[in-house]
């Protein structure tokens, strides 16, 4: 349909091509949505199951002056830790026995 003919149709005419329209358009956009949500699960599924498990690691330090504060050992020391060593202790020090 060109400019000329939607220029000659009557308002109910034109008003029915609109309401046809919009339920046209809005099954494409519900169609679209579910393809995307498809992929995007794809994706999701993918990426969990190239993800790798690192096990539990237990603490190996300890704050002696606040005992729920540890630390593993890996990533970056705690402010607790970093205070202490430049007071002169030593890491193990802080360890927490295997007796515990």
């Amino acid at each position: 349909m060109n400019e000329r003919t939607l220029d000659l149709l009557p308002i109910n005419d034109l008003w029915a091509l609109r309401e046809k329209l919009n339920g046209v358009l809005a099954a494409k956009i519900i169609a679209e949505k579910q393809e995307l949500d498809r992929r995007l699960a794809r994706l999701s599924a993918t990426k969990q199951r190239n993800k790798r498990r690192y096990p539990k690691v237990l603490p190996k330090y300890q704050n002696p002056e606040r005992p729920d504060e540890t630390w593993s050992g890996r990533g970056l020391q705690p402010r607790w830790l970093s205070g202490q060593l430049s007071a002169g202790k030593s890491v193990e020090d802080f360890r927490i026995s295997t007796a515990a």
